[in-house]
């Protein structure tokens, strides 16, 4: 089976993808992959540190207003068709994937009008501008949360969920906490506002140390490198790491009692196939607002609390946190919630799904 990937851009439509590669992986050893991406996204460095062979193209996303660079985003982006059916052409896949991003909008199409069989996985609650477009082209339409469904033809929805979640799901208790100095025996939030860190979540957690001296619970925060140095000045607790990045997340999700960050969708795949309570501040930076949309799934289940970006002060934080934090039962309700709305199979099911298809085609 050759089976070809795309999307880029965030890390929310890469490691989906790369999740899927190493399940299928282990199903069929014969199986051959290809990834396309953008020249511009952050697949650049993820992919060089794999072993899967990629092209990069070159394409951008529409402006939202009007702008003569919706003309260079139109040229590049029929230029990119053009140059993905030479890859098609070239590496013949049996199906092709796309996991979101312009770069999958124009694959994805490529092999449309190539007859190959296409499927597109949607991460989020609302779905996002390529994959609405690429809709009405593909056999399939996969999803992580119910809520998406309405905007996609039912009779090709099937809801798999997050590949993402079937690697998180593997992750084991251990002293991983020993390496930044922490008590694994006690209760630990992780605060993370994104692989960039979020001035919002930095200025909050500067003015919360000395109240955060005082509790008996721990905290894990990552900055993020641009926010790192405000807290070189700073008196930090014994209780409270910060840290400017986490390259273990796997192994933190699973030794943690909480998490505080935003709403995107892979990182709720994470937390959610472990069964993690959570704080959520969604981004009021994104696309239609779906991280307050992703967020309120989650919610409404009764698996996460909601602050907004607006209403997030050191008051607000410390509030929730003892409510959580100083609460086992309440905690163990919310965490149970969140492992309920969890795909820990969401690759074994994406994987049936590229089976479905190739059988009908």
């Amino acid at each position: 089976m050759k089976i070809l990937m795309t999307g880029g851009g965030t890390g929310g439509h890469i490691y989906p993808a790369l999740a899927f590669i190493d399940y299928v992986k282990t199903q069929d050893a014969s199986a051959e992959f290809m990834y396309v991406g953008a020249k511009r996204g952050l697949e650049n460095k993820i992919l060089p540190e794999t072993d899967i062979p990629y092209e990069m193209l070159e394409i951008q996303g529409f402006k939202r207003s009007l702008s003569l660079g919706n003309f260079k985003t139109l040229h590049l982006f029929f230029k990119s068709v053009r140059d993905g059916k030479k890859i098609l052409k070239k590496f013949q896949p049996d199906v092709v994937i796309g996991t979101g991003g312009y770069v999958s909008g124009a694959m994805v199409y490529a092999a449309s009008r190539l007859k190959i069989p296409t499927i597109i996985h949607e991460q989020n609650s609302v779905p996002g501008i390529t994959n609405k477009f690429l809709a009405r082209y593909v056999q399939a339409i996969a999803i992580s949360i119910p809520q998406a469904a309405s905007y996609f033809p039912t009779e090709k929805v099937v809801l798999t969920g997050n590949p993402r979640a079937s690697q998180i799901v593997l992750t084991k208790k251990s002293d991983v906490l020993t390496q930044f100095g922490l008590d694994p025996a006690k209760k630990t939030v992780l605060i993370f506002g994104g692989s960039q860190g979020a001035k919002k979540f930095n200025d909050v957690i500067l003015a919360s140390l000395s109240e955060l001296a005082q509790k008996s619970y721990q905290v894990l925060y990552a900055s993020g490198e641009r926010y790192f140095a405000a807290f070189n000045q700073q008196k930090i607790p014994k209780n409270v790491v910060v840290v400017p990045y986490l390259k273990n997340m796997q192994d933190i999700l699973g030794n943690i009692a909480l998490l505080v960050g935003r709403a995107g969708a892979t990182s709720i795949a994470e937390f959610t196939a472990i069964g993690l309570a959570s704080i959520l501040i969604p981004s009021p930076y994104v696309t239609n607002d779906h991280q307050t949309k992703n967020a309120q799934s989650l919610a409404e289940a009764g698996a996460a609390v909601i602050v907004k970006d607006a209403e997030l002060t050191k008051e607000n934080l410390i509030t929730e946190l003892d409510s959580l934090l100083n609460d086992s039962k309440k905690l163990a309700i919310m965490a149970e919630a969140s492992k309920e709305l969890g795909h820990p199979d969401a690759a074994e099911h994406l994987f049936k799904v590229v089976k479905e298809v190739l059988l009908h085609h």
